[in-house]
């Protein structure tokens, strides 16, 4: 069985790397800061490099998690990038949530190499990805996602092929629009239950019996309850996806009122110095207003 690369051990790759290794890979990883490589292997068992290069060598597949277009163009076409080791015939994976523009750009690159590109990104924040509890939405050639389905059960609970490449990736935009409106909207019901006086815990346990559930309510309001917003999916990186789909949506006429508006909501929790908070931190701005 040849080995697996993996790019990018931040709060979703560490455990994903995990998984794969587990899953009876021989796993070889690089990350921009060597100190988490040597972590990682150290509780893996697995191998690290100094470069995406030496990481992909000898790998018929490599898996990438980094944080921006800019950083997975690098790893892949740039200097000391994987497209200077991989053979023909590999595939890359790349779980970072870019542009569909940037899968398309990189899939051509690496079409001329005879590598599949599969955008891929992922839905379930850390938590998913350290329980194997990912949602995987990909775009690509099909033979090679067939090929690699298998190894992305080993960390997620579902993945759907979602069309030709860039799919994977607008896919994901739905899911943030989706996942703003949903925050903004707990954290409003939240703030008004406080501001009526009422047992705002009993009220969740109510209303989340009902119509109102979603994943959000049901993971975060006794965080939100508690003043924490240490949880899970940083501001910063919210933004980050939000403008990529905002920009999406200015070529394809996409009406964005609401995710517009959270947009801003969420730059006023920046300058907050939230920036790191997770994305429920939304409450703390109504309430310091």
């Amino acid at each position: 069985m040849r080995s697996k690369g993996f790019i990018g051990l931040g709060v979703m790759g560490f455990p994903m790397a995990s998984h794969l290794q587990k899953g009876s890979h021989n796993v070889r990883v690089y990350n921009r800061s060597q100190e988490k490589s040597i972590k990682w292997a150290e509780s893996s068992g697995g191998s690290y490099f100094l470069t995406p290069e030496e990481a992909a060598e000898g790998c018929d597949v490599v898996f990438l998690c980094v944080g921006r277009d800019e950083d997975v163009r690098l790893v892949v076409t740039g200097e000391g990038g994987l497209l200077k080791s991989l053979k023909p015939g590999s595939i890359i994976v790349d779980h970072t949530t870019t542009s569909a523009t940037l899968a398309e750009e990189m899939s051509s690159a690496c079409l001329n190499q005879e590598i599949a590109f599969i955008d891929a990104p992922l839905s379930g924040g850390q938590i998913g990805a350290e329980t194997g509890q990912l949602t995987i939405m990909a775009g690509g050639d099909l033979d090679a996602f067939n090929k690699i389905k298998d190894l992305l059960s080993l960390y997620s609970k579902f993945v759907r092929y979602m069309g030709e490449s860039g799919s994977g990736q607008l896919t994901k935009m739905v899911n943030q629009i989706c996942i703003a409106g949903l925050i903004q909207g707990l954290a409003e019901g939240i703030n008004f239950s406080e501001k009526a006086g009422l047992d705002t815990r009993g009220v969740i346990d109510v209303i989340s019996k009902g119509a109102a559930q979603s994943w959000q309510m049901d993971n975060r309001w006794e965080t939100m309850l508690s003043r924490e917003y240490d949880h899970g999916f940083a501001v910063d990186w919210m933004r980050k996806d939000l403008g990529i789909a905002l920009e999406e949506s200015e070529k394809n006429a996409a009406r964005m009122d609401i995710t517009r508006q959270i947009d801003q909501y969420y730059e006023q929790v920046q300058s907050m110095g939230g920036g790191r908070w997770d994305t429920s931190s939304l409450l703390k701005r109504l309430q310091d207003e």
